[in-house]
C-alpha cells in the first residue's frame, strides 16, 4: 500500500538519513534522486550523500564542542552517515575528516542494500498531493520545485550564496616552504598532530595578497539576486573586504604553529591545507571559499608562498543555497502546517552543514516513520544536540530574522551547577555534553520502549 511507503525527495546527507532510519524502523523507503539524470553546479557523481563542499564534519570532541556531541548523538542511534564516515576517516587533528569519494560510494552501496529501499533516478517537480514524504532536496533544489514550494508556502524561498573551497594536488606543493603541523599540536597521534599543511606569510606578502584579492575579478551575481552570505562560509575577498586584518584573525590566523624551515621567525599569517582523500594527493585550502573567477584564482592563490606552482583539482565556486523560513512553516514533528504529510529535513530547513543536514534527516526519518506505524515519537529534549536544533528551527528562532545556523551551545537550555545553583563558566561545555547524553540516551530508550 502506497500509505505505508515513504518517499524522500534528495539523496544527499539528510534524505539518506532519514531512509536509513526509517527503513531500519521496518518501514519501506523510496528515494527519489535526481542526479545524475540531472546535474548541478556542485555535484560530480550520481552517489548518494556526495560531499559537495570541504570534506569535514569538524569536530568529533564529544564532551567539549557540539558539533562532536551531534556525532555522537548519531552514532547512538545508529546512523549511516556517523558510521560510513567513520569507516572512512582522515587524520584531521581532532576533525572528523572523510576521504569523501569512498565514503559517497559506501552510503549509496548500504542503501541500495537494504531490503527496505529502493532509489528512483527521476526527479520530482511539483509538491505530492498525498501520502509520506520528506523533502531534503538541500541547498541546490531545483527551480520547479523550489517555485512550488514558494507558492504552496505563500512567500520567496530564502537564500544566500554558499562558497566552494579549492583543491591542490599535493605534489605541486613547495614543501621547502611548507610544513605539516596541525594547530598547537592537537591530536592523540603523530597523524592528527601532523593533519594539516601551513604555508607561511610575512608582512609584505600578506599585504600583497590582499591588494590582489581585493582587486581580482569575482563572479557577477543575476539580476534580482543579493549577497545574503551565510557568515560560517563566507568568500575570502568577501572577508578581506570587511578589513585587511580580517584574514588573519580567521583562516590565516598565526597562532599554535612553528614553522620547522623558519623556526626563529614568527609568521605574519599562515594559510592552511587539509588532506582531502585517504592516499594524501589532495589537499583543500581550508577556509577559502570563493567567488572569484576561475582565472583570477590561479593567480591570486599561486602567491602564497609554497604554492606558486600549484595545480588545483578542483577551483573554488559559488551557488545558490535556498532554505525556507522553518519557525514559521514547521511543526515540531518537522511537518508543514499547511501540507502535514510534507515533511522537510537538511539544509533546505535552515541548518548549515552536514552533520546538522544529516541529523535532522534522522529525526525526520524516524518522525516519518513512527507516524506510518501509528506510533507517537515526541520530541528530543532540546538539552540534547538534536533536541535544541529541530527546536531551534521549529520555533526557538526569530522568524523575522532566521538565518542558517550550525549546531553550538547557545542553541541548548543554559546549564546550572547542580551543587552551587549558578552558571558555571569554566566546566560549562562538559556540564552541556553530560547531560545532552543522558537526555538522549533517555529519548532513544523511550523511543525502543514505545516500539515494543
Amino acid at each position: 500500500m502506497t500509505d505505508s511507503i515513504l518517499n524522500i525527495i534528495g539523496g544527499g546527507m539528510a534524505g539518506s538519513e532519514a531512509a536509513w532510519q526509517a527503513a531500519n524502523m521496518g518501514v519501506k523507503v523510496v528515494i527519489h534522486e535526481m542526479r545524475p539524470k540531472v546535474e548541478t553546479f556542485a555535484h560530480r557523481t550520481g552517489d548518494l550523500a556526495e560531499m559537495v563542499c570541504s570534506n569535514s564534519f569538524r569536530s568529533d570532541d564529544s564532551e567539549q564542542n557540539a558539533v562532536g556531541l551531534l556525532h555522537w548523538e548519531m552514532r547512538q542511534a545508529g546512523g549511516i552517515i556517523m558510521e560510513m564516515a567513520d569507516k572512512h576517516a582522515l587524520p584531521a587533528g581532532g576533525a572528523l575528516a572523510v576521504d569523501r569519494d569512498p565514503f559517497a560510494q559506501s552510503v549509496t552501496e548500504k542503501l541500495k542494500a537494504h531490503p527496505n529501499i529502493s532509489v528512483s533516478y527521476e526527479p520530482v517537480n511539483e509538491l505530492p498531493t498525498d501520502g509520506h514524504w520528506i523533502i531534503a532536496t538541500g541547498p541546490l533544489t531545483s527551480p520547479e520545485l523550489a517555485d512550488a514550494i514558494a507558492a504552496e508556502t505563500g512567500q520567496d524561498a530564502l537564500a544566500f550564496f554558499d562558497a566552494i573551497a579549492p583543491i591542490v594536488y599535493f605534489d605541486t606543493i613547495n614543501m621547502e616552504k611548507a610544513w605539516f603541523q596541525s594547530r598547537y599540536d592537537k591530536g592523540e597521534t603523530e597523524e592528527d598532530r601532523t593533519a594539516y599543511l601551513n604555508c607561511p606569510m610575512d608582512k609584505d606578502t600578506y599585504e600583497a595578497f590582499i591588494d590582489a584579492l581585493l582587486a581580482s575579478e569575482k563572479t557577477e551575481f543575476k539580476e534580482g539576486e543579493t549577497a545574503g552570505y551565510f557568515d560560517g562560509c563566507l568568500p575570502i575577498e568577501v572577508m578581506a573586504e570587511r578589513g585587511r586584518e580580517t584574514l588573519r584573525y580567521g583562516p590565516m590566523k598565526p597562532v599554535g604553529l612553528t614553522n620547522p624551515h623558519q623556526p626563529t621567525v614568527k609568521a605574519h599569517a599562515i594559510v592552511q591545507l587539509r588532506r582531502d582523500n585517504a592516499l594524501g594527493t589532495l589537499f583543500n585550502i581550508v577556509g577559502f571559499q570563493t567567488k572569484m573567477k576561475y582565472g583570477a584564482q590561479k593567480e591570486v592563490l599561486r602567491m602564497i608562498p609554497g604554492l606558486e606552482e600549484a595545480e588545483f583539482a578542483r577551483l573554488g565556486g559559488i551557488h545558490r543555497n535556498t532554505f525556507i523560513n522553518s519557525p514559521t512553516l514547521l511543526d515540531d514533528q518537522m511537518r508543514l502546517k499547511s501540507k502535514p504529510h510534507l515533511r522537510f529535513a537538511g539544509q533546505i530547513t535552515g541548518v548549515e552543514g552536514y552533520v546538522e543536514s544529516a541529523a535532522m534527516g534522522l529525526l525526520a526519518g524516524r518522525y516519518a516513520a513512527a507516524e506510518i506505524l501509528g506510533r507517537d515519537l515526541g520530541t528530543p529534549s532540546p538539552a540534547t544536540a538534536m533536541g535544541a536544533l529541530v527546536t531551534h528551527i521549529t520555533g526557538g528562532a526569530d522568524a523575522k530574522t532566521f538565518q542558517p545556523m550550525n549546531i553550538n551551545f547557545g542553541l541548548f537550555p543554559p546549564v546550572v551547577d547542580a551543587k552551587t545553583g549558578r552558571k558555571n563558566r569554566a566546566t560549562r561545555y562538559k556540564m552541556y555534553t553530560d547531560r545532552a547524553k543522558e537526555a538522549w540516551t533517555r529519548w532513544l530508550e523511550d523511543a525502543r520502549l514505545d516500539a515494543a
